[in-house]
């Protein structure tokens, strides 16, 4: 109970400061003029070193409930585990001793290739070599030039790295949809009763949801010549193909449209909305917060932005010029009111999404990423070509909609 009581406190620590520096900035309006602050006095200098102290404090005090909240999870996973599954040391032995099933039975391309029979036969044929003296000079004016070895470093194409993926909880099914009940109908009438009088009735009703579990796959054609002749076409594959997986999931998290994809976590039915309007970008965060806080009855984690939008808050000054997010010698921290910054490009642009992802967003994994080798297909058996495919089946659930809000017009 340690653990969880410092997570309920530090909570409710975190609560206190963000509402306190929500005053400041409400006072100071959209201009950011700290001349009409009260909540802190001296010079707008001053009040804005003290802004910064408070800042800084609220990013300390997020990375604790970060670090707290994992803890709590993990006691959990481990305590569930126990109970579904008893200790593995029975189950294990020899050099796989700890290793899941999958991690036994997952194979790299280049493992797959070679252990194929069609490559086993190739390479049971005898290999010879010729030794031939040259009894004339040759020069590279008569000869060849010399030879240009390739350094083997590859530049990859510039793209998004996923990122949104890592702070959202997962957990495995064995089935083919995540089926959960929602409680619908709370109806509280506990009361004082008088001695001898009727107790108040409740009301509870319970409503079942799911959430289909989709397969998100790739493939790519490949000659044995190119999987046979250079080593590092099947590491360069065996890195990119679930590279691109990881980062369609992660888009799909964001912004899916369903059917056979995701339902991304901007179209949920049911998350809340706050508009900026005339409001400085961090009051209309800390107000998309207050609706998770209030209606959502939950605590919002972390915040994913459109690096073009979080470059606007990096730059925020006050009306007199001062940087509000520490000078541009600084790093500055990459949380707002003590969450969790998130840049993708991914997302929304002119949109923040903020969510309690550590209670409500969960990614089910059916399967993990899988890949597998085969040349039945097509024709690919007679042109010496291999088909390598790529597939994970995962369902992404928003458990309650209302500790999700975007905040629009940033």
């Amino acid at each position: 109970m340690g653990v969880k009581q410092d997570l309920i406190e530090k909570r409710k620590e975190l609560e206190g400061k963000q509402d306190r520096l929500g005053q400041i900035f409400g006072q100071a309006g959209e201009g950011l003029d700290l001349d009409k602050v009260t909540a802190i006095t001296g010079t707008s200098a001053e009040k804005a070193a003290a802004i910064k102290q408070l800042n800084d404090e609220l990013t300390a005090l997020g990375a604790e409930v970060d670090r707290l909240e994992e803890t709590v999870k993990a006691q959990k996973d481990h305590d569930d585990a126990k109970v579904r599954f008893g200790s593995r040391d029975d189950q294990d032995s020899g050099g796989d001793k700890g290793k899941s099933r999958d991690e036994k039975e997952r194979k790299t391309i280049g493992e797959l290739f070679a252990e194929s029979d069609a490559f086993k036969q190739f390479r049971s044929h005898a290999e010879s070599t010729l030794d031939i003296g040259v009894k004339t000079l040759f020069q590279t004016s008569a000869g060849w030039s010399p030879e240009a070895v390739r350094s083997g470093r590859v530049v990859l194409d510039e793209q998004e790295e996923p990122g949104v993926l890592d702070f959202i909880p997962s957990v495995p099914t064995s089935q083919n949809a995540y089926v959960y009940m929602e409680e619908t109908t709370f109806t509280n009438n506990a009361a004082g009763v008088a001695e001898g009088g009727a107790f108040p009735e409740a009301a509870f009703a319970l409503t079942e949801r799911s959430s289909s579990v989709r397969k998100i796959a790739t493939f790519i054609p490949v000659t044995d010549e190119q999987l046979e002749d250079e080593a590092a076409a099947s590491a360069y594959l065996n890195a990119r193909l679930p590279f691109q997986l990881r980062q369609k999931v992660d888009q799909q998290i964001l912004t899916g449209g369903g059917g056979s994809d995701l339902t991304g976590l901007l179209n949920v039915v049911g998350i809340q909305t706050q508009a900026k309007g005339a409001d400085p970008t961090p009051d209309a965060v800390y107000k998309a917060m207050v609706k998770i806080r209030v209606t959502g009855k939950a605590a919002a984690t972390a915040s994913v932005w459109h690096p073009n939008d979080w470059q606007d808050i990096r730059l925020l000054r006050t009306a007199d010029g001062i940087y509000i997010w520490g000078n541009p010698a600084d790093a500055g921290p990459e949380r707002i009111w003590g969450l969790r910054v998130v840049q993708s490009t991914f997302e929304t642009e002119n949109t923040v999404l903020l969510a309690d992802f550590a209670r409500y967003v969960l990614v089910v994994e059916r399967r993990g990423i899988t890949m597998k080798v085969s040349d039945s297909h097509d024709d690919y058996f007679v042109k010496g070509k291999q088909a390598i495919r790529a597939d994970v089946r995962l369902a992404l659930v928003a458990l309650r909609p209302t500790a999700i809000a975007t905040v629009t017009g940033v």
